[in-house]
């Protein structure tokens, strides 16, 4: 029989595992967005908006593409490396983990409606399955933000037993 002290832990172990697992998956694709120049520099982002425009975006998303992403792709581009770089950092280290939390939510809805639209005429469910690729990292991120996924492995947890010297101030 399980003490009533390791629920809580296993638990927070578990959710630890998650967001590190996340934040290893945007580490992944943000460092060869900054560290590369085809997704920035060289049309790879240009050519992810233009395919998210032919195989179906939301209707309500697509002059949103057209009309702001595709004329500033370039600075947009650099926004996703680097904002998925810091998402990546922020929830391997467990630093900040609910305003990146907050931030891939925004983020992973917006991938979803710019590129998980099944079609007018398609059964309710299909928007479902059409957006498992996008939503299920979306609900990550709402449990990162509602729960305290820091509460094991985390730097801030470290910080915290560590005997910093701490100096009175006057």
């Amino acid at each position: 029989m399980e003490s009533a002290n390791a629920t809580p832990l296993r638990n927070a172990k578990a959710l630890a595992f998650l967001r590190i697992s996340v934040g290893i998956l945007f580490l992944i694709f943000g460092q060869y967005k900054v560290f590369g120049t085809h997704f920035t520099l060289h049309g790879g982002f240009q050519f992810w908006i233009d395919k998210f425009l032919e195989e179906g975006a939301y209707p309500f998303m697509v002059p949103v593409l057209r009309g702001l992403v595709l004329p500033h792709a370039t600075p947009i581009a650099f926004l996703v490396a680097y904002g998925e770089l810091a998402i990546g950092i922020a929830l391997v280290a467990g630093i900040c983990v609910r305003p990146a939390s907050a931030f891939g939510i925004v983020y992973m809805l917006s991938l979803l409606f710019s590129s998980n639209y099944p079609g007018g005429q398609a059964p309710f469910w299909q928007y479902f399955g059409a957006s498992l690729d996008h939503s299920v990292l979306a609900l990550c991120f709402v449990a990162f933000l509602v729960g305290d996924s820091t509460a094991a492995w985390s730097w801030r947890l470290a910080a915290s037993r560590f005997p910093w010297p701490r100096k009175k101030l006057p």
